[in-house]
């Protein structure tokens, strides 16, 4: 069994968060890639060593060379998070798929394709790898990563929780308290999710760049509870621990969003390069009246989509919402259907609402926009989509309390959305 590392919080503290029952205290939503996805390459180097990853004898026994190739994998992986180029995934597959073949019983090369199956939002496989690494090698943590975020990802919330408490349990990690941080945003906790995520940052890791990412996490919880000033100087030390860090440069730009500079948002978002997000930034480009410059973005993508299809990954809730804003209605309804099908979350409800709702069915929208919301998540946009379904429905009452609600939450939580929910309130007459 693995045990804490050295210098890691004792037990008093993970009691508190333990009791009252995790889902109570233990979530956010990136564009483009599952976070869990990301975060299952946090802090993999900081556990022991798993069953069968150092192997004793000559190197060039079958054994010793799956290790090597499972932990070229792990490599490649990271070096997706450092570079962004997603086309070494399929190195990275290559490299576990050879190490497999070698050694069925490699733990690090099946975590490692469990990590790849949620990273391209496969994650029905993804549990399934997890639970293949856990049979392989019960009592470890590094398993629980996989499992843990396939569970949360296919809506199985009750699984996630016990496998997180066991996770904890284990080992209080970066990677663990960085689980339950999601989680508790998931629910609506914000304040412990700040928590958790604070936690996860002081626990560290031997790699910079996994700390980066996990303190501008932080640096987003703090714009979720209104704390502008902390999410920019979390924003800050990300940077001055990975100089040009894009997670953190993004999140400067949101700083600059809540602040109503959109001039400097839009600037923010392309020192970013290739790198940045262009769904934000046509958010933002409308909110300037640039529709030129957002219909670029909105080009670039449906471009980045088009190559994350490609190059294996199945649809995810974004995509299906961004289509149901800037593309085809139909288009955005047949998404949606087909990932809340293969993965029923909160998430997942919430886009094929929003398609719905987008393609005149707002009584169906809103019903699945109640579920999305099902857990008590404090996330403006369901809430955003909620007050639309409500409005188109037929229940204004309903809808001006959702789009104030999301408006009270976070005024800013997207330029050009928070700007249709005031034109709805002023039309409903509650403004």
């Amino acid at each position: 069994m693995e045990g804490a590392p050295p210098g890691a919080p004792s037990t008093p503290s993970l009691m508190t968060l333990r009791h009252p029952p995790l889902l109570k205290l233990v979530a956010p939503v990136v564009v483009f890639a599952a976070l869990l996805a990301v975060l299952a390459l946090a802090n993999r180097g900081e556990s022991p060593s798993l069953p069968g990853a150092t192997v004793a004898g000559d190197e060039n026994t079958p054994a010793r060379r799956a290790e090597a190739d499972a932990q070229r994998g792990d490599a490649d992986l990271q070096r997706v998070r450092e570079t962004g180029d997603a086309s070494l995934y399929t190195r990275a597959e290559r490299s576990f798929d050879s190490a497999l073949r070698r050694d069925p019983r490699n733990v690090t090369a099946v975590i490692g394709s469990g990590t790849l199956a949620l990273a391209r939002h496969d994650f029905r496989d993804g549990l399934r790898l997890g639970e293949r690494a856990l049979a392989l090698a019960p009592g470890t943590v590094r398993p629980y990563a996989v499992v843990v975020d396939a569970q949360v990802e296919l809506g199985r919330y009750d699984e996630a929780e016990r496998s997180l408490q066991r996770m904890i349990d284990l080992r209080p990690n970066l990677a663990s308290y960085a689980r339950v941080s999601y989680f508790r945003e998931l629910t609506g906790d914000l304040g412990g999710a700040a928590q958790a995520m604070s936690l996860a940052v002081s626990a560290g890791s031997g790699t910079p760049e996994n700390v980066a990412y996990v303190q501008s996490l932080l640096g987003d919880l703090d714009l979720k509870r209104g704390r502008v000033a902390a999410a920019g100087q979390a924003y800050r030390e990300a940077l001055a621990m990975v100089p040009g860090y894009v997670p953190a440069t993004l999140g400067l730009a949101r700083v600059e969003v809540a602040r109503g500079d959109l001039d400097a948002a839009a600037a923010a978002h392309r020192r970013a390069g290739n790198r940045g997000d262009p769904v934000a930034l046509t958010d933002i480009e409308l909110a300037r009246g640039r529709g030129d410059l957002a219909a670029e973005q909105i080009a670039k993508a449906n471009e980045q989509h088009r190559q994350e299809l490609a190059q294996g990954a199945h649809p995810d809730p974004g995509m299906a919402e961004f289509e149901a804003d800037h593309g085809s209605k139909t288009r955005a309804v047949a998404l949606g259907r087909r990932i809340y099908a293969e993965a029923p979350s909160v998430k997942a409800a919430d886009a094929l609402g929003w398609a719905l709702t987008r393609a005149g069915r707002p009584a169906q929208g809103l019903r699945l926009a109640r579920e999305a919301l099902r857990l008590g998540s404090r996330d403006p946009v369901f809430h955003y989509h909620a007050g639309m379904a409500a409005a188109a429905a037929g229940r204004p009452a309903m809808a001006r309390r959702e789009l104030r609600l999301a408006l009270a939450l976070d005024p800013s939580f997207s330029p050009h959305h928070a700007a249709r929910a005031r034109r709805e309130l002023n039309r409903l007459g509650a403004m």
